[in-house]
């Protein structure tokens, strides 16, 4: 029996399909499991079944935490050349993962690894996908991490105590003076860790203390993956560096703190905005990376469908009114907004802008960081703004009746203001307004254009998995666009397959980058009189469809059907 025949067996592949799997691995020379993939075995079912087949557990590496110093067991030339990669020791067995258990010199190499390092080994099934990014860990990051923190600790004899390596000097009364040693391993280890977050497109850097160890993460794509796992006893000393980079009070331990700073990393200016977090364990740090040369995107490219673009645009040239952009944090607001910023921008117009923070820099912008603090809030600063003759204001956030208030009596007084508020959808805003105090008789003639959005996590070249529109799916989308009226209905090309992502050799989630799925409202005299008339949020929503409005949902369905955004991501709205 051969692993074809045991997946036939399972109900995973056709047995007529055998003969043309064997034929095709012969004449091309490519492994069993990659053809197996391309008839449509998923990647984990080829892994259960060798698994059975060869008595061998299978492990999945997707949420395990290797730590860099169980690297040091297998060398990288070893690893890459065997295609197998230590997991962890526990109870004195070093585990390894193995994509061919047929690798007898391979099994040759582990027998030899074992034995030098006076360790037994446990071998575990694990995919290629899983090999290909695990291996990873061995340059880059990793590696010059494990360099500098070898340094450190032949450096500071005992670095359980608070602070960073440190040298002596003394200053200009003849009182010591301390200094940051600024090619101390610690500084080393900080600029690893922030050069290969950068260089891997992390929006985010999380420095978390666990129970016995220190863990760093990036948020990639919208999700957090472990990339280093650190000592514990090293945390002082990293908090400590990115408190003295960011201006932060290095004996503040008990309350939260923010900050920022710059580096310049591949030859380009990049911004980090810091807060720390006193986290049961130890203080938590969250570095929010602000590519200025890779943030400011145009509007199209932000991944709307051509119909919101233009909305968008319609809206933009209108001399006065109001523009809202609703979502929750992370959905990317600020980035929509920054390309509005940046269309709009002209040597005849005067824009200013309230942030908090001002996350990308607008080369002939006036951009304006609010600090509640000292009692420079967004209402204050509105109020500043009046008087400096603008044309557009932009407020980061609308959080209270008196900003709202503020930014509608600007539109009134014929500025174009453009926002962002916390609603679920584009509708919502309205409602929203109405509960913070501000009367339907301002909104009413001043509410241009709504625009609600999330992030998803777009399908990688070569991953796209056809789905049939059959059964429960083609079910969802004809209930999805019922009640959408006929004329607009038309407009909606459905397509026979729909696209999920498939896990590859090069992108192990089958996602690479986010694009932007978006509902959006223009407010017309109809919308006008509703609002007037205290219509319900149904009622708004009904009158909307009736203008031929599509959801996020409906917009997530398009973009599965154009091989954009993985199916699955539908059921997220």
């Amino acid at each position: 029996m051969t692993i074809l025949d045991l997946l036939a067996e399972q109900k995973k592949l056709d047995k007529k399909a055998i003969a043309s799997i064997q034929e095709e691995v012969r004449m091309t020379g490519e492994t069993t499991e990659h053809v197996l993939e391309k008839h449509g075995v998923s990647e984990n079912d080829i892994l259960l079944a060798k698994s059975e087949f060869y008595g061998i557990s299978a492990m999945s590496l997707k949420d395990v935490e290797i730590p860099f110093d169980v690297l040091q067991f297998i060398p990288e030339e070893s690893a890459h050349h065997y295609k197998f990669i230590p997991i962890a020791v526990r109870q004195g067995v070093l585990e390894v993962g193995i994509v061919d258990p047929d690798d007898i010199e391979g099994r040759d190499a582990l027998n030899f690894i074992s034995a030098r390092a006076k360790m037994p080994f446990k071998a575990f099934l694990i995919t290629e996908a899983d090999f290909t990014q695990a291996v990873q860990l061995y340059r880059g990051l990793s590696g010059e991490v494990t360099k500098a923190l070898s340094e450190l600790e032949t450096d500071i004899a005992d670095i359980d105590g608070d602070e960073v390596p440190k040298k002596k000097e003394v200053g200009a009364a003849g009182e010591p003076k301390t200094t940051i040693i600024e090619d101390a391993p610690v500084t080393k280890i900080v600029a690893t860790i922030l050069r290969y977050a950068v260089e891997g497109a992390a929006s985010d850097v999380h420095i978390e203390r666990m129970v016995d160890k220190l863990r760093v993460r990036f948020r990639v794509d919208g999700d957090l993956f472990t990339s280093l796992v650190l000592p514990m006893k090293v945390h002082e000393a990293v908090v400590a560096r990115i408190k003295i980079l960011s201006n932060m009070k290095l004996d503040e331990k008990r309350k939260p703190q923010d900050g920022r700073f710059s580096a310049r990393i591949e030859g380009r200016k990049v911004d980090f905005r810091v807060s720390t977090f006193p986290a049961y364990h130890g203080e938590k740090v969250v570095m929010r990376i602000l590519d200025q040369e890779a943030g400011i995107r145009k509007i199209e490219d932000i991944g709307f469908d051509k119909k919101t673009v233009d909305a968008v645009r319609r809206a933009m040239a209108r001399p006065y009114g109001m523009i809202l952009i609703s979502g929750p944090t992370g959905s990317g607001k600020s980035t929509t907004v920054s390309a509005m910023m940046t269309e709009l921008n002209d040597e005849k117009v005067n824009i200013l802008t309230l942030e908090d923070p001002v996350e990308y820099n607008i080369e002939g912008v006036n951009q304006s960081q609010v600090r509640s603090d000292i009692g420079y809030s967004f209402a204050n600063g509105l109020r500043t703004a009046l008087r400096q003759d603008p044309d557009i204001i932009m407020v980061g956030e609308i959080r209270d009746r008196e900003t709202a208030q503020l930014a509608i009596q600007a539109a009134l007084t014929g500025h174009l203001v453009i926002s962002t508020i916390h609603t679920n959808n584009a509708v919502g805003v309205v409602p929203r307004l109405v509960d913070m105090g501000v009367d339907p008789y301002l909104i009413a003639p001043t509410l241009i254009m709504t625009l609600a959005q999330r992030l998803v996590g777009k399908i990688a070249p070569g991953c796209e998995k056809a789905i049939p529109v059959e059964g429960s799916i083609q079910v969802m989308i004809e209930k999805e666009f019922a009640d959408l009226p006929a004329q607009y209905r038309a407009d909606i090309k459905i397509g026979e397959n729909v696209y999920e992502a498939e896990p590859s050799n090069i992108f192990p989630t089958g996602i690479k980058g986010r694009l932007a799925v978006a509902e959006v409202v223009e407010f017309d005299k109809d919308f006008e009189r509703a609002i007037l008339a205290n219509k319900s949020e149904d009622e708004l929503y009904k009158l909307a469809r009736s203008k031929g409005f599509t959801s996020m949902k409906e917009d997530a369905m398009m973009k599965a059907f154009n091989k954009q955004i993985p199916w699955r991501a539908v059921n997220e709205f």
